[in-house]
């Protein structure tokens, strides 16, 4: 059930959906928030939606924060990514110690955490925490940061330490203050351009025990439902970006449209050819098709984490099918739209070419990849699921 805190956020972002559109290009060519639109965002209450609130927050629940994330996707794929970062600090702050947590939010509610989830640096145990070296790709938001965390493979005595699962090394994730990462400008890509996500470094930092945490199997310090299995929260959370920027492409194309779009040659404008009314009619069922879908999945997940958290692993497999399938629909939702926009797609500064940029760079995304298919239909047969075992 709904709170009245998390409804005022998801109409405050209704409300700013004008002011977004109005940024969506300052968005792409600063490759970043502005400054002034990340603190809008944060009057609004978006990076607190999941803090306690015995720590100034709101205690949404998972899905009023997919509507939010899909209102924000509508208007723009790279605010709604970056939003969802700093929406989840909590999540992940909640795998420190609890008097950690409890000191990072002493000064407020709208403290924004991001960095990679891939271990692609080492932290060399020390006495009293480790020694961490590494470069870190696709540090979303990495520029408007309070904190940094950086994913590690363990070192102790110059070798991996045996992870939880078996063969794999232990990993952790390091945290720091942002302005003890160094940023590198890397992030020149085909969509999404405005998430900012440049890699990080650090070069034989300390990191205190107390600072670090296990991103996949850490206990959270918080005894909630929102805090049961943040991991699949961020999964959901990426589906329901997907589904925004579809639906986005349909707002765009709808219209285009019904402003007098004429095909070159058309004996009839689009909106009277029956050709086109078919295609349209059966693009906006599968975005409400992929909505039923994200909204039943959430639900199930949702009671699981509030009745019986146990059986939340078991889950696993399904979420992430879920998210393959809801960005495979997105990004054939956007195709048809961009081809139905005829020339306008093609134009610098067409919401229609950003949408579909967007949703394709979208797909290239580790947890987008078709094989997460085959771990639903290993959970079906009763066989081992690889990561989620």
């Amino acid at each position: 059930m709904k709170n009245a805190d998390a409804t005022k956020v998801l109409e405050a972002a209704r409300d700013l959906a004008p002011v977004i559109a109005a940024r969506a290009a300052d968005i792409e060519s600063g490759r970043r928030l502005p400054l002034e639109l990340l603190e809008q965002f944060k009057r609004a209450g978006f990076f607190r939606m999941f803090v306690p609130r015995s720590h100034g927050g709101y205690e949404a629940d998972l899905w009023t924060s997919c509507e939010l994330l899909e209102t924000l996707a509508r208007v723009d794929g790279a605010a709604a990514w970056t939003t969802m970062i700093g929406m989840e600090s909590p999540h992940l702050f909640a795998l420190l110690p609890r008097e950690r947590f409890d000191a990072i939010y002493s000064a407020g509610p709208d403290v924004i955490m991001g960095g990679p989830f891939s271990p692609q640096g080492q932290a060399l145990v020390e006495k009293g925490g480790y020694r961490v070296t590494g470069r870190w790709a696709f540090a979303s938001g990495c520029e408007h940061c309070d904190w940094m965390f950086a994913n590690c493979v363990v070192l102790e005595n110059g070798q991996p330490r045996p992870g939880l699962i078996p063969g794999a090394p232990q990993t952790r994730a390091m945290l720091f203050k942002a302005n003890e990462v160094r940023i590198i400008d890397t992030w020149n890509v085909l969509g999404l351009k405005g998430t900012g996500s440049h890699d990080v470094v650090l070069e034989g930092a300390f990191c205190p025990e107390e600072n670090s945490f296990d991103i996949f199997f850490g206990a959270s310090n918080i005894q909630s439902p929102g805090f049961v299995a943040p991991v699949l929260h961020f999964v959901l959370h990426m589906a329901a970006v997907a589904l925004g920027i579809a639906q986005g492409a349909v707002d765009d194309v709808v219209q285009l449209v019904t402003k007098g779009k004429r095909r070159l040659y058309a004996r009839v404008p689009l909106i009277e050819s029956p050709v086109f009314q078919l295609e349209l009619g059966r693009t906006e069922t599968s975005v409400r098709a992929a909505r039923a879908l994200l909204r039943d999945t959430v639900e199930e997940l949702w009671s699981a984490c509030v009745n019986d958290p146990a059986s939340v692993l078991s889950l696993a497999p399904r979420m992430s099918a879920t998210l393959v399938w809801v960005t495979e629909t997105a990004a054939s939702v956007v195709e048809t739209c961009y081809r139905a926009g005829g020339a306008h797609s093609l134009k610098d500064g067409s919401s229609l070419q950003r949408r579909f940029r967007d949703i394709y760079t979208f797909r290239q995304h580790a947890s987008a990849a078709e094989g997460w298919f085959g771990q639903a239909g290993a959970a079906l047969l009763g066989q081992p699921t690889g990561f989620w075992t």
